[in-house]
């Protein structure tokens, strides 16, 4: 009897919930079913693929060999049956996008902006978190391709270098520093004698300021971790910190003179973006489609 796509459908569902009766209650079948199901898997492929523990179900490294490659067919199954276009001939697949938390608020709009206009009928679903969720999402198939601003560190994905972003250090005008940047540039004593915000560990922007900082700094007296860039200069704005930042996130600050772009003697600091989906992606009509967009989008800050 050949693999069936049931099988891996109840095999998936196991390892997530941890049980079989987990699984039956999340795919709507009765515990005997996924029991048998999981029964016929196993005797087909002539090995187990959990450790029983308990009433636990845990994968072993047959199951986890296994779980990969059974999420990416399901995936793709699951682009077929949605059907390849709604009743008025148009593509009628969902395309999820997840996106870093910078890229999110001041990169994607534009981005989708200038994408709906070439495709006006493409569903369109984005999750917005921090680079590391957003790099495990993708290894989990659970979009289907990432825009991250910092190193993803999961296994299997393609990654493809992207815009180049500039970095500004940014304090608020009432800050001691903003007096001088008139005269002259902000020394590294100073920067390394300064207090801090910095965004939440697993952000791309964190990744981005340690590598462009402590080459030259060695070390940064962090005083305050905040999940977001806008809570960041906004607490800059209140006039204790310093915040290393994308030039597009702090804009408007700048512009209305609450914050100010400090002059140092660093080179100029810039950062690059990412595309990246899984490997093992199915690479759809919509989805080639927004990569070629994304691929044709001008810099942030030109190279």
């Amino acid at each position: 009897m050949p693999m069936s796509l049931r099988q891996l459908r109840i095999f998936v569902s196991v390892a997530r919930t941890g049980s079989t009766m987990g699984a039956a209650s999340d795919i709507s079948l009765s515990q005997s079913a996924v029991s048998a199901a999981l029964n016929e898997l196993e005797g087909l492929l002539n090995t187990r693929l959990f450790d029983r523990v308990g009433k636990r179900l845990i994968l072993n490294d047959n199951g986890r060999a296994l779980l990969a490659e059974a999420t990416a067919l399901l995936d793709n199954a699951q682009q077929i049956e949605r059907g390849f276009f709604d009743k008025h001939g148009h593509a009628a697949a969902t395309l999820k996008l997840g996106c870093s938390t910078t890229i999110g608020n001041y990169v994607l709009p534009g981005l989708l902006a200038r994408y709906r206009l070439q495709s006006p009928h493409t569903p369109i679903e984005v999750t917005i978190a921090n680079t590391g969720q957003i790099g495990a999402a993708v290894a989990a198939f659970e979009v289907d391709m990432g825009l991250i601003e910092g190193a993803c560190q999961e296994a299997d994905i393609q990654v493809i270098p992207w815009l180049l972003d500039e970095m500004v250090i940014v304090c608020s005008a009432r800050h001691p520093l903003a007096s001088e940047r008139h005269t002259r540039r902000i020394t590294r004593e100073q920067l390394r004698e300064s207090r801090w915000l910095m965004r939440e560990r697993g952000s791309g922007s964190r990744q981005a300021v340690e590598q462009a900082l402590l080459p030259y700094l060695h070390q940064l007296n962090m005083d305050i971790e905040l999940g977001s860039s806008e809570a960041i200069k906004h607490a800059a704005a209140e006039g204790l910190w310093l915040a290393c930042l994308s030039r597009s996130v702090v804009r408007d600050l700048v512009a209305s003179g609450q914050l100010s772009i400090l002059d140092t003697d660093l080179p100029p600091l810039t950062r690059r973006f990412y595309l990246i989906h899984h490997k093992k992606k199915y690479l759809s009509e919509n989805l080639n489609a927004f990569l070629a967009h994304c691929r044709s989008y001008p810099s942030v800050y030109p190279a």
